[in-house]
């Protein structure tokens, strides 16, 4: 059995990747609020330790098969709350962590635990952001929790690199994609986010880039077995 394991597979994407080894005949297992497909988990990322047990619950009986490839693709996030650090609730700034960050790290060790004996290509895919590198006026929260992420994905790949079979783990920068999260961006105020035109001309222009096209260039980075903790541009 190859496997893929999706968070936030619902639509974008996620979804992409989804449908990118579905049709290559992968078994695919997806976690999302609203679960859409026939292989999807209901799962509310917004509450971390439900997350957990879900993530174990649903990954160690998968582990107990034999496994020829496995690939854990943590694509779930958050771009609100959008604008002024000072605006932002406390429970706001919670579930944006707690989406994008605590259920995100709860993942990378369910897929660690389930799957770190298996003797076969192991790949554990962070989906970040060119967020991650730099700060962006009104995307705080979402710059904060990309860049955290990479950075715990390199002390993962570190930690793997002591491991005997390894899991390989990497983050995937997929560039600005036409999804509903974009749709978002381009619907935010100036003042919440002053470098929304370049986005909305970004649209205009033609230059965003399709989730099947992103997806299928994330499963080549996978398929060449990438140095671990590295940053690659989809």
């Amino acid at each position: 059995m190859n496997l893929v394991v999706v968070t936030g597979g619902s639509r974008g994407l996620g979804a992409a990747v989804c449908e990118y080894y579905g049709a290559r005949g992968w078994t695919i297992v997806e976690f999302s609020r609203s679960a859409p497909h026939p292989y999807s988990v209901s799962l509310d990322l917004s509450d971390p330790r439900l997350a957990a047990d879900v993530f174990a619950k649903t990954l160690e009986p998968l582990a107990a098969r034999a496994v020829s490839e496995v690939v854990a693709v943590n694509n779930a996030a958050m771009l609100g709350p959008v604008g002024p650090v000072e605006r932002s609730s406390l429970a706001a700034i919670e579930a944006h962590l707690a989406v994008g960050v605590t259920s995100a790290i709860a993942f990378a060790r369910a897929f660690v635990r389930a799957f770190q004996e298996h003797d076969c290509p192991k790949t554990l895919v962070n989906i970040s952001s060119g967020a991650a590198a730099g700060g962006l006026a009104g995307w705080s929260l979402y710059c904060a929790s990309k860049a955290a992420l990479e950075n715990y994905i390199r002390a993962v790949a570190l930690e793997q690199a002591a491991r005997t079979p390894p899991i390989r783990a990497i983050s995937v920068n997929p560039g600005v994609m036409d999804t509903d999260m974009q749709a978002t961006v381009r619907s935010s105020p100036v003042e919440d986010f002053p470098t929304v035109e370049r986005f909305v001309r970004l649209k205009e222009e033609g230059r965003l880039a399709p989730p099947a096209r992103v997806a299928s260039r994330l499963a080549e980075i996978v398929a060449s077995r990438p140095e671990p903790g590295g940053v690659y541009s989809a």
